[in-house]
Formats: structure tokens, sequence, C-alpha cells
């Protein structure tokens, strides 16, 4: 289980990936879920917003599903933005898919070590308590010192 993963399959992942399927993905702007997925489709990345509260809305372009079961193409990352206990029901899901998805990822605070070690038996990424967001601005040279993207060099101004 992957909680401490290296830089270099983080790197991995956040290339060759070109869509996330945002589990629990909310359309108020101040929650983590619609920022997150927002930034990630700024990047380029293809969201597929999951949220049984919004179907049939659109969220970055894409109408909104209830369930990961409802989606009918291929998504390489399963992005969960739900409390631990709802992760065994969201991999069982993703593990039912075809194609399956190349990776799951837990959002901070996220972690379920037997739904983690199910969807790497079955050959699955894993990649728990981190955000794909943060991790991107970190891989990438976005985050400045402070954890800030501010675009400033120096404090003096």
């Amino acid at each position: 289980m992957t909680e401490n993963p290296s830089d270099k399959l983080l790197r991995q992942i956040l290339t060759d990936s070109k869509s996330f399927a945002c589990v629990g993905v909310s359309p108020n702007p101040v929650r983590p879920s619609h920022y997150v997925a927002r930034y990630l489709s700024l990047k380029g990345y293809r969201i597929i917003p999951v949220n049984p509260g919004q179907v049939g809305k659109t969220l970055f372009g894409a109408e909104v599903v209830g369930d990961i079961s409802q989606i009918a193409e291929p998504v390489d990352v399963i992005d969960i933005f739900r409390r631990p206990e709802a992760v065994p029901d969201i991999v069982a899901t993703a593990l039912a898919m075809n194609p399956l998805p190349k990776t799951i990822w837990m959002q901070i605070g996220v972690t379920h070590a037997e739904a983690a070690a199910q969807a790497e038996a079955a050959g699955l990424q894993v990649i728990q308590n981190r955000c794909p967001k943060i991790e991107y601005q970190r891989l990438f040279g976005e985050l400045r010192m402070g954890g800030f993207a501010t675009g400033l060099i120096s404090s003096k101004l």
C-alpha cells in the first residue's frame, strides 16, 4: 500500500494519466474536491465528476454521474474524496470496471488498508493520503517557498 509513494511513481502517474473520476466532487467552489478537480481540468486532465446528489448537472465540462459504475468510458484514476468507510465499496466497483482504471487515489486524510490491498492485488497503483493537485504542483515546479504558487521570486516588492 503506497502511503509514502516515491516521487518517481507520483510523477509517472501524473504524466501518464489523462482522466480522473473525482468521486465525491462538490459544485461548491470552496470545497477541496471542487478546486482540486478544477485545477486538474485546467492542467488538461479530463474530469469525470461523480456525486449522486448532483446527477445530470455539469461540472468541468462533463455531466455528473451518480456512481463510477455509470462511467461509460475508460478512466485512468479514481480520485476518492469520501470518508475512509466509503472506500471499500468504491474500490469494489472500480474493480468491476472494464477496462480497469490504472490508479486508485485517496485524498489527504483518506486511507483504507484492506481496500488498497485488494486494488493492488488486481494490478492497480494505489496512492493514499495524498492530493494530486499538491503533488502536481510540488513535482512540476509550481510551489514556491511556504507552499504558495504566488509567482513572486522574493518578498521584496
